[in-house]
């Protein structure tokens, strides 16, 4: 018997290979119809919590629609992650233009995404919440196979592809330490 039958449900420490369509008001934002099917291990808030919840305990090629409401998404719109700051904080070589991303460097957490909203004559708006903040998100799954986790992958908490290297962030993956 091979791995991919072995298992038939989602559960948790198992890797699901899912297809998806993610619409929000009606467009569709993502779908795994350009990029191929994602896997992710069960559990392990690989993926939004809402959806995750959502798909335990469904069956290999059970599709079905999903409704995921904000908080259980990326959670709801924060006026207060809405911030002003000094023009004469930002590099010369950055493009300040409405609706550029850009990572900006927090000291406790590290690099965050930031939009901007604004650009003034002595100030630029930047928006840290996520783009599908307060959003609703309607997705149409479909499991395609589930199997076992590696013990590597449940160690380092995320599905590792045969054919591409580890991008996990942890220096002392074993990933890593073979490129």
């Amino acid at each position: 018997m091979n791995a991919q039958s072995e298992f038939t449900k989602v559960a948790k420490d198992l890797v699901v290979s899912l297809e998806y369509t993610l619409t929000v008001d009606g467009e569709v934002i993502d779908s795994s119809e350009e990029s191929g099917p994602i896997d992710y291990i069960q559990g392990h808030e690989n993926i939004i919590a809402g959806l995750e919840s959502a798909l335990d305990g469904m069956n290999v090629g059970e599709a079905k629609k999903v409704n995921v409401k904000a908080k259980d998404a990326y959670g709801e719109y924060d006026p207060e992650a809405v911030e002003e700051i000094p023009l004469s904080e930002f590099p010369n070589d950055i493009p300040l233009e409405v609706g550029v991303e850009l990572a900006v460097e927090d000291e406790d957490e590290g690099p965050i995404s930031a939009v901007i909203e604004e650009v003034g004559k002595d100030s630029v708006t930047l928006n840290f919440n996520h783009p599908l903040a307060g959003k609703d998100l309607n997705f149409d799954v479909k499991i395609l196979s589930i199997r076992a986790a590696t013990a590597e992958e449940l160690e380092h908490g995320h599905v590792h592809d045969e054919d591409e290297d580890c991008d996990c962030d942890d220096a002392d993956c074993d990933c890593h330490k073979n490129n």
